[in-house]
């Protein structure tokens, strides 16, 4: 995804390719029709509760997911999946296939990232041509959404790391857009919290790319707790 050149001072340096670039900037936008909007991700009993009132909670609440829970092990998930479609290892694939599914603690959460993922691989079947001599989207079974992401990735030619750090943007964005609705916050507020974690995106992105899949789980129990009664919260706006 990144070729090199030479300015005036003679120094190289890195330039992003504009096809690839397009195409992440497309794909894990908000208007991409993957429903993304419908998901809190917990977040919602989060708020209900107390737990994430202010920015400063927020970014928190978001950081240790990061960190320590779901976006750290999606990211870990989506760098097997590339590395496994990389060395045509469909064994492998099959298998981390079925530890994503394995790793979604609530039905809700399970169901985020299924329907996400089937709508993800929808869209890009029949708006984004697949190059030659790409591996074909999976079609079939419920696929985590971060596997999908990085399965579409890889067959149009996208740098792993770029498109990774794209996901966990978009992972991240997401929670913000349903905080500033949710505590509520203004606007300003949710780009001060979206520019406050990008050091948090990046160490996660690193640490996916350094960390074996043996070590993958999460330490983030209070996610779990406030999705699961989400699933019986009286009033809510979001799916999950």
């Amino acid at each position: 995804m990144r070729t090199a050149m030479t300015i005036n001072t003679g120094i190289p340096i890195l330039m992003t390719n504009n096809s690839s670039l397009y195409r992440l900037l497309a794909w894990l936008s908000p208007s991409f029709p993957v429903g993304a909007f419908s998901y809190s991700h917990g977040l919602e009993y989060a708020v209900e509760t107390g737990l994430v009132h202010t920015r400063d909670t927020l970014v928190s609440w978001i950081a240790t997911l990061l960190r320590h829970g779901s976006g750290l092990s999606d990211a870990m998930l989506f760098v097997a999946a590339w590395r496994a479609l990389e060395a045509g290892d469909q064994i492998l694939l099959a298998e981390i296939f079925e530890l994503a599914a394995a790793m979604r603690p609530t039905s809700e959460l399970a169901l985020e990232t299924q329907a996400q993922g089937a709508a993800f691989a929808r869209a890009i079947r029949d708006a984004w041509p697949l190059p030659e001599g790409g591996a074909a989207v999976p079609q079939a079974g419920a696929p985590s959404y971060p596997l999908i992401v990085a399965h579409c990735a890889h067959a149009h030619g996208i740098a792993m790391h770029d498109a990774l750090e794209s996901y966990l943007h978009a992972f991240t964005a997401n929670l913000i857009s349903a905080g500033v609705r949710l505590i509520p916050l203004g606007q300003t507020d949710g780009q001060i919290a979206l520019r406050l974690l990008e050091a948090e995106v990046a160490a996660a992105a690193d640490m996916a790319q350094t960390l074996p899949l043996s070590e993958i789980g999460s330490a983030t129990p209070m996610l779990d707790y406030c999705s699961a009664l989400h699933e019986t919260q009286y009033t809510r706006l979001f799916r999950s």
